[in-house]
């Protein structure tokens, strides 16, 4: 039996696209058809001229002939155009038609498990072979036969302000650049926001830190996972105990008809299995683009799971020294329409669009960045443990130049003798270079600092 909503989302969807064949139908339409129904609801709008075909056999393509979905669709794409120029496939096109419905006209839709459950790790993609080559080569730089997390830590100055930056703002985060590169290089908190905003930047900070000075120890792990989530929701959940722990109650989603599962043993066993589903992924960006849409539409924290996944989506880069995804002019809106999208449709389709446009920005800011560095001192990435844990020893001390060179000496003693001369040469030379700018690098609180920089230039 016919629904009667049928052939009108079957006619929205096509209106939405500049012609789309009838495979590409069967994957985009929110409900289960067989092909031949599909075709009998198409030859039925095609009598009543709302659409028309062009071509023959495989070739076929369906288009609209309605004037009034035509006006419907741009005004659908007056909510991006004006502030974003992510270019868009017909799939993507498609399902922004039906998530830009109000929802009073938008079917409520549960947790699908088999949306999870189905996909069969590097066997199933979400990323196309064309995909993962294009990103590839925006995301390779020279770093590529270093230790893990090389790459990041060459740019963590940047990639701290960018990422906590972006991935606050895609929250409502009303935080400036400038006000974060302020909050995180020199402690200072603007005036005109709230605490709740602060927090959000400094817990973002703390999680950066933590992927990318632990890169050889976080994964696709409950250890990373239940960790990232503490620190990223510290000091903002309602009940503090639910930092770091898996959700026991029932949520919600604004401003969308997706109510996501509210049972906790399921709950706990839909995390493990994204997890163990992640971890068998080879693929580095197709790890990343599966986190960021199976995490969210799980739900498994009380709050703060798409910043968990915009973070986790970064481990698999880190680990690889691909470039890291900051979401730098990715607007709001078009992650939110993206997301709804997974939510309400399980479909990928327009996320993945924002995603790959996200990436090659990304990539390419931090192209331009590493390139003004020059090239990295093998000595320096030898030893940056030791050289990260004696500059943060003495500063953490408030040790006088004096009481500075002795402890240097002290921990120069410990290395090889030949690297003896250049390890106390290069702590020295980074003591004297230490300045509110740079001093993040070694862990130090901007109560550290000023303590230590008051006794080491009396």
């Amino acid at each position: 039996m016919e629904n009667r909503d049928e052939p009108q989302l079957i006619k929205e969807i096509i209106a939405s696209s500049d012609g789309l064949g009838i495979e590409q139908l069967l994957k985009l339409l929110p409900f289960q058809i067989e092909k031949r129904a599909l075709q009998r609801r198409l030859k039925g709008l095609r009598e009543k001229n709302l659409i028309q075909v062009k071509g023959k056999a495989r070739s076929t393509r369906y288009y609209t002939n309605a004037p009034e979905q035509t006006q419907d669709l741009g005004r659908i794409k007056s909510i991006e155009e004006p502030q974003s120029t992510i270019p868009l496939s017909e799939e993507g096109k498609a399902i922004l038609a039906l998530v830009s419905h109000p929802e009073t006209q938008r079917t409520p839709v549960g947790y699908d498990r088999s949306f999870l459950e189905n996909y069969r790790p590097n066997i199933d993609s979400y990323l196309s072979i064309e995909e993962k080559q294009k990103l590839a080569q925006w995301g390779k730089t020279r770093d590529n036969e270093q230790p893990a997390g090389t790459y990041a830590r060459e740019i963590l100055n940047r990639l701290l302000i960018d990422l906590s930056w972006n991935s606050s703002r895609l929250e409502g985060n009303t935080y400036s650049l400038l006000d974060t590169e302020l909050l995180i290089h020199e402690g200072q908190a603007a005036n005109n926001k709230s605490p709740r905003e602060t927090q959000m930047i400094l817990n973002h900070k703390e999680a950066i830190e933590f992927l990318v000075e632990s890169s050889d120890e976080v994964g696709f792990n409950r250890y990373t996972f239940l960790n990232l989530h503490a620190l990223l929701s510290n000091n903002l959940l309602p009940n503090p105990a639910a930092s770091g722990r898996l959700r026991t109650f029932g949520v919600g989603i604004t401003n969308s008809v997706y109510t996501p599962l509210g049972i906790p043993q399921l709950i706990e066993e839909s995390f493990d299995l994204i997890l163990a589903k992640a971890s068998q992924i080879q693929n580095p960006f197709e790890q990343a683009f599966f986190v960021l849409v199976q995490l969210p539409y799980l739900q498994p924290f009380d709050d703060v799971n798409k910043r968990v996944s915009r973070l986790a989506a970064n481990i698999p880069l880190n680990r690889h020294n691909l470039a890291p995804l900051s979401f730098i002019d990715v607007p709001e809106e078009s992650y939110i329409k993206g997301m709804l999208g997974i939510y309400e449709l399980n479909h990928i389709e327009l996320f993945k669009d924002v995603f790959l446009w996200a990436y090659e920005r990304s990539a390419l800011r931090y192209s331009t960045i590493r390139q003004s560095l020059g090239e990295p001192d093998l000595f320096r990435m030898k030893y940056r443990e030791e050289i990260r844990s004696a500059v943060g020893f003495i500063v953490s001390k408030a040790m006088g130049k004096a009481e500075a060179s002795k402890a240097v000496k002290v921990e120069a003693q410990k290395l090889p003798k030949e690297d003896q001369s250049k390890f106390t040469e290069v702590i020295e030379t980074e003591l004297l270079g230490l300045h509110e700018g740079n001093f993040v690098r070694y862990r130090i609180k901007p109560s550290e600092y000023s303590f230590w920089k008051t006794k080491w230039d009396s």
